[in-house]
């Protein structure tokens, strides 16, 4: 699944530029995430999202941000549709409903940030 030589199957290397996009490959009808780092502070979680796919409307207690690294998302935060493009960056925040869809593939890089 992976192009990375990561000490761990799920973490980055450290003081190594890797390129996002590689670190995570599409699967056919299906979302495919792999965590690069967590600790109490928050978390780095990679998606690759195929055509088609995408997950429900929940919410978190934390503020989360996506960064599109490859493709087009469509979010849905607080009843509001957000596009997203490969290179920019959405903040979904804390206790606001929110759901993902892929018109297209896509990936994107979720950063969960648990401290307040």
């Amino acid at each position: 699944m992976s192009h990375c030589d990561c000490p761990e199957p799920s973490k980055i290397p450290p003081a190594k530029a890797v390129d996002l996009a590689t670190l995570v490959d599409y699967a056919p009808s299906s979302i495919v995430s792999r965590t690069l780092a967590e600790n109490k502070a928050g978390s780095l979680t990679l998606f690759a999202f195929d055509a088609g796919q995408g997950l429900s409307e929940h919410s978190a207690p934390y503020d989360a941000i996506v960064q599109v690294v490859d493709g087009k998302a469509e979010l849905v935060i607080g009843g509001k549709t957000v596009h997203a493009a490969a290179g920019q960056l959405v903040v979904m925040p804390a206790n606001v409903p929110h759901a993902v869809k892929a018109p297209g593939r896509f990936k994107m890089l979720l950063t969960m940030l648990r401290a307040r």
